[in-house]
């Protein structure tokens, strides 16, 4: 079996120069304190529902929505 010739341009890229072998920037972590401060709780607005992000007693970290 052959593969059919392409023709014409290859398909341009609509996000620029990245390629699908583009490998991502890397995370940069954030310190849990520079979030939660002395509160041990924030609130995250996510696509339109509220969540909150806890501490709990055993310095785990809990979201509910």
């Amino acid at each position: 079996m052959t593969r059919p010739e392409q023709t014409g341009p290859a398909p341009e890229n609509p996000q620029g120069s990245e390629t699908a072998s583009a490998t991502p920037p890397a995370l940069r972590p954030i310190e849990s304190q520079a979030l939660f401060g002395d509160r041990g709780i924030v609130q995250i607005l996510h696509a339109g529902e509220l969540y909150t992000l806890r501490i709990t007693r055993n310095n785990r970290l809990i979201l509910t929505k």
